[in-house]
């Protein structure tokens, strides 16, 4: 009887350790199954909050855990980061970050309430985009060399809806190498930003082509030029505002995955993995391509070099402009 009584407790314990075995081998191991968060540091419906949608179902087939995406939009995406960056680092906490709040921000803000580089371990970038200069129909010009015009005929007058930080750095700096001024006004995100510029209560934005391109078609929006170097494939007849006489402007937006300082690696890795396995999907790469990203997937070493590259980039380009942001 003890005997039998023994070989039924032994077996109950080796089917408890093969049980937490096999979660080990499905899921991130440590955190047993849990749901994952990813926290989005902008509005539903963003460029950012977009990214990393299309990247969840498949991420989540290949981590084998369930994926919840978390929106906290602030200006600047500020307060959403520093959430993330004081999460607890056990893999339950991830973060969708973007050129704006790891690359611009520490050349914005005098006292952030993280830092980029200590605060964060960078898993992988995803994609890149351009951006729009949009204005509301309300305004009476139809090229960028009228807006141009306008917008020095009243200095300061005119608002610019300001969707994060690539877009207020995007704008200080054509606004710089234009000789205009106009008032920054911030938004939590692309989506309200893009809602502001419809209603006529902004004058103008800097959106992306996919937050953008079907209000440009239907009238709603004009298109001013393009920020990034080349034309969006989406809109091969908009110019980019290099070829209207903004001499070597460039932005481009960029997006990718971040995990708490001292999360481990083991669990890192796992996650670089799937995202990996995420971006060859065929639907993935249909759908970033039809909406206009362009498609990363580097490694994590490659995306800290991207990063710190960034951040002396975006210094530069604040100090060479004289920008002064708050």
């Amino acid at each position: 009887m003890k005997r039998s009584l023994f070989l039924f407790v032994a077996a109950l314990t080796f089917g408890g350790a093969l049980n937490v075995t096999l979660a080990h081998a499905q899921g991130l191991g440590n955190i047993g199954g849990r749901p994952i968060r990813i926290i989005v540091p902008v509005a539903p419906g963003g460029p950012s909050d977009t990214a990393v949608r299309i990247l969840v179902p498949r991420l989540s087939e290949a981590l084998r855990q369930t994926l919840v995406v978390d929106n906290r939009p602030s200006n600047n995406g500020v307060a959403g980061t520093e959430i993330a960056a004081r999460a607890n680092p056990d893999g339950l906490t991830l973060n969708i970050g973007n050129s704006g709040t790891h690359a611009i921000n520490p050349s914005l803000y005098k006292n952030l309430p993280y830092d980029p580089v200590r605060d964060f371990l960078p898993i992988i970038q995803i994609v890149t985009s351009g951006m729009v200069l949009v204005a509301t129909p309300k305004l009476p010009v139809n090229s960028f060399k009228e807006f141009v015009a306008l917008a020095k005929k009243d200095p300061g007058k005119l608002n610019m809806a300001v969707a994060g930080a690539t877009g207020e750095l995007a704008g200080e700096a054509m606004m710089a190498m234009s000789g205009i001024r106009m008032n920054n006004v911030r938004y939590k995100g692309s989506s309200p930003a893009e809602i502001a510029t419809l209603s006529g209560e902004s004058d103008a934005s800097m959106l992306t082509p996919l937050a953008s391109m079907q209000h440009i078609a239907s009238g709603r929006l004009k298109a001013m030029g393009i920020t990034s170097a080349k034309r969006s494939p989406l809109m091969p007849h908009v110019a980019t505002l290099a070829e209207l006489g903004v001499t070597g402007y460039d932005f481009q937006i960029w997006h990718g995955l971040f995990a708490p300082l001292k999360t481990p690696d083991a669990i890192t890795q796992k996650v670089h993995k799937a995202a990996i396995q995420a971006l060859d999907a065929p639907e993935v790469k249909e759908r970033f391509t039809t909406l206009g990203f362009t498609i990363i997937g580097n490694t994590s070493p490659e995306f800290a070099a991207v990063v710190k590259s960034e951040l002396a980039k975006f210094r530069k380009v604040v100090t060479d402009a004289g920008i002064k942001i708050e």
